[in-house]
């Protein structure tokens, strides 16, 4: 007599890796210009009320024409952290988010 065979459900992935609410630390890069860390510091706010602009870093590149600006956000959710990266991304001023 055969047994039939059932098959094993896929084990569950997590839906994410991060618990929140977090610091999440986000990379920011863009040309060095007049104004970039203050939009960069409005869009963080405008995600954290709470954030705090003296932990931003800035990091110019070694020819200078670069500047990386690492901001440090509290996330609540996966979807205001797909969010936050989306506007931060879409941003004229910003060539790279990490």
């Amino acid at each position: 007599m055969n047994t039939p065979v059932v098959p094993t459900p896929p084990a569950t992935q997590p839906e994410s890796l991060i618990e929140y609410p977090s610091l999440f630390p986000i990379k920011v890069m863009g040309l060095k210009v007049d104004g970039l860390a203050h939009a960069i510091t409005t869009i963080a706010h405008a995600f954290d009320p709470g954030f705090d602009a003296s932990t931003i870093e800035l990091r110019e590149s070694k020819g200078g024409k670069y500047l990386g600006i690492t901001v440090t956000v509290t996330v609540t959710s996966r979807e205001q952290l797909d969010e936050l990266y989306r506007t931060l991304s879409t941003h004229p001023m910003v060539k790279v988010v990490l």
